[in-house]
């Protein structure tokens, strides 16, 4: 948009200006829809039921809660919290995803299914982070302040899984179908369990594609179950216990110990 100016001087000619002004309202609107494509385009890489942009964007509910929300937040900042709190209402009774205006939420999020997935006030999602149905980002107790999670980049969070109060999620991480999570979670690591154990990944990092936006393990299936771990290794210990006793109960009987009784 131009906009001329036209100014003189004492004893001296008119001299005309042009001045060319950006238009904020074209500039905000193309950082939209730029913002709204690298989320689509997110998850078209990352679901491979996703068909297009089309169906992503029309028919997708958990893309439909992210965009209000990026208008509930834009609300919120300019200093109109009881609009912003509306549009997030509004937004939970179409998806069923309720997200608090005042969460920071990156690029690239991907919201898979959505139904009842809750994220707080405070809560922080890094870029490309993936989370499944009924997820909540909450608090605990009465705090004031930051009192809800922090998620790092790249990070993954099963369906039903509950991450509550104030800590940090590293990048890479991934959290498992029904885990509860009331503490930090290193970067490259699974939690699992109630409460959430970490199963180390021997410090091995995602590994690299070719694709345009990081690429996080979705599996949620084979995963490492940390009481099953511990009782398997009791129950080696109480075989080892029993070989021992055995081998001693038959050196003084004077008889030989029974070969398959003894565990290497």
């Amino acid at each position: 948009m131009k906009i001329g100016l036209t100014y003189q001087k004492a004893d001296e000619k008119p001299v005309r200006v042009q001045l060319k002004l950006e238009n904020k309202i074209e500039k905000n609107i193309c950082k939209a829809i730029r913002i709204i494509l690298d989320d689509v385009d997110s998850i078209c890489e990352r679901d491979p039921a996703a068909l297009g942009r089309a169906e992503v964007l029309l028919m997708y509910s958990g893309v439909h809660a992210v965009m209000l929300y990026r208008i509930a937040h834009l609300l919120n900042e300019k200093g109109l919290p009881l609009s912003a709190r509306a549009v997030s209402q509004i937004t939970r009774f179409l998806t069923g995803i309720e997200i608090h205006p005042g969460a920071t939420i990156g690029k690239g999020l991907f919201i898979d299914h959505g139904s009842g997935v809750v994220i707080g006030e405070t809560a922080v999602v890094g870029d490309y982070c993936t989370i499944y149905q009924g997820v909540t980002l909450g608090g605990t107790g009465k705090q004031t302040g930051k009192r809800h999670p922090t998620l790092g980049n790249n990070v993954m969070v099963g369906s039903g899984a509950k991450l509550l109060g104030n800590f940090t999620v590293g990048d890479n991480a991934k959290i498992a179908s029904g885990a509860v999570v009331l503490e930090d979670i290193p970067e490259n690591s699974t939690a699992v369990g109630v409460p959430a154990k970490v199963v180390r990944r021997n410090g091995a990092k995602v590994e690299e594609t070719h694709s345009r936006h990081p690429q996080p393990d979705l599996d949620q299936v084979h995963i490492p179950d940390p009481v099953a771990n511990e009782i398997a290794a009791v129950v080696r210990r109480l075989e080892a216990v029993e070989a021992l006793l055995k081998e001693k109960e038959n050196t003084e009987t004077g008889t030989a110990p029974d070969a398959s009784a003894v565990i290497g």
